[in-house]
């Protein structure tokens, strides 16, 4: 199969329901300071004489944002993209072809390519990935990953990332029905949550720029309780004003937030493209976990979705399976009570280009100490 790569501006992108591959993602991330490239591409199968027809060439494009590692050296992130995918059998093979045809359009300081697949995992394509009652049994070990995706490869250098920067594992929730059956789809301690909720007074609203700061306070206290790296909050101001209102795919934010006796509970970034919701960012407080604010803001964003027009709902984020002992257990237990279906997505892939630069890179993210630069999603 034929590559054919060409640039072109991010606001050409075209329209896609992956929020992170849109023009609007693209103009955050301007904003923000990082380098970012669009680009067209092309699959052309080989050309079969004997043939009647040939195939019609199949076309995509994706956005990459680019962030310095050091003075002379940078990284490139491709968030969930592309979306153009080859069959299970080709994955490794396309993913090199195509990283090598983008080394010299990335420029000298591209130390490597993480390509943040959105493809439905290899390991999660075929009943004998999945156990009799259901239950996915997981990737294996990151070297034989990388076994699997190398073989046929020339160079058997594309590696598994250290970790996915983007949730591999999610919940989609679709919204192709009335209320009262997405209501009847979740598991009944969820709805009787969401409506404990709506009797208790917890009332959800769409907030505005100034009440960024109190939604940012409760972020900030949410991912110190469960030890993450927060962004910034220029990151959540750029998102909120950067809109693309009235072009071809509209791409909205909105800040939801929760609150009772007007106190803040619980708020979240929700992000509307084209024909899918995805929740962005999420935060709530440890006080008053009784009146379910959480469960009532889900619900708000839920019914926001369907008013927009989506199909679906992406929850962004849960654990593999149902496994009490994941570190993502009691999330995936309440994303999963709104009645979703899993997801299992290939993850991150780096393709370097300058081993040097990359494996010291690589040394310091394991170690947890670059955390931020090529963290941009």
């Amino acid at each position: 199969m034929k590559l054919d790569i060409a640039p072109k501006t991010t606001d050409q992108l075209i329209p896609t329901p992956i929020v992170h591959q849109t023009a609007f993602w693209g103009r955050v991330h301007r904003r923000l300071g990082f380098g970012t490239d669009a680009f067209d591409l092309r699959m052309r199968p080989p050309v079969d004489p004997s043939a009647p027809t040939q195939a019609v060439p199949e076309r995509g494009d994706f956005l990459v944002v680019r962030s310095s590692l050091s003075e002379d050296a940078e990284g490139a992130y491709v968030p969930f993209g592309p979306e153009v995918a080859p069959g299970a059998d080709d994955v490794g093979t396309f993913l090199e072809r195509l990283s090598r045809e983008l080394r010299p359009l990335l420029g000298p300081k591209c130390a490597f390519i993480r390509w943040d697949l959105p493809w439905t995992s290899v390991h999660a394509r075929d009943p004998e990935d999945f156990a009799p009652d259901g239950r996915w049994q997981g990737p294996p070990p990151a070297h034989l990953r990388e076994i699997r995706m190398n073989f046929g490869t020339g160079d058997h250098n594309l590696r598994k990332a250290p970790r996915d920067l983007l949730p591999p594992d999610t919940l989609l929730i679709d919204l192709q029905a009335d209320e009262d059956t997405l209501l009847a789809r979740m598991h009944p301690k969820t709805r009787y949550n969401i409506r404990l909720a709506l009797r208790h007074g917890v009332v959800v609203d769409e907030g505005t720029a100034s009440d960024l700061p109190a939604w940012y306070e409760l972020y900030l206290a949410t991912m110190a309780r469960n030890r993450l790296e927060p962004m910034p909050l220029a990151h959540f101001r750029t998102m909120l004003d950067e809109r693309a209102e009235g072009s071809a795919s509209p791409v909205c934010t909105r800040l939801l937030l929760a609150r009772h006796d007007g106190r803040l509970l619980a708020g979240m970034l929700l992000a509307t493209a084209r024909n899918r919701a995805t929740y962005l960012y999420g935060a709530s407080t440890r006080e008053h976990r009784d009146l379910m604010a959480s469960s009532a803001i889900q619900w708000a964003a839920i019914r926001v979705a369907k008013a927009h027009g989506c199909k679906d709902y992406d929850m962004f984020g849960a654990a593999p399976d149902a496994d009490a002992s994941h570190p993502m257990a009691g999330v995936h237990r309440f994303k999963a009570g709104f009645g979703g279906r899993l997801v299992h997505r290939e993850g991150c892939w780096d393709f370097p280009y300058d081993d040097h630069t990359y494996t010291a890179w690589r040394a310091w993210e394991e170690a947890g100490i670059q955390r931020r630069s090529i963290l941009v999603t």
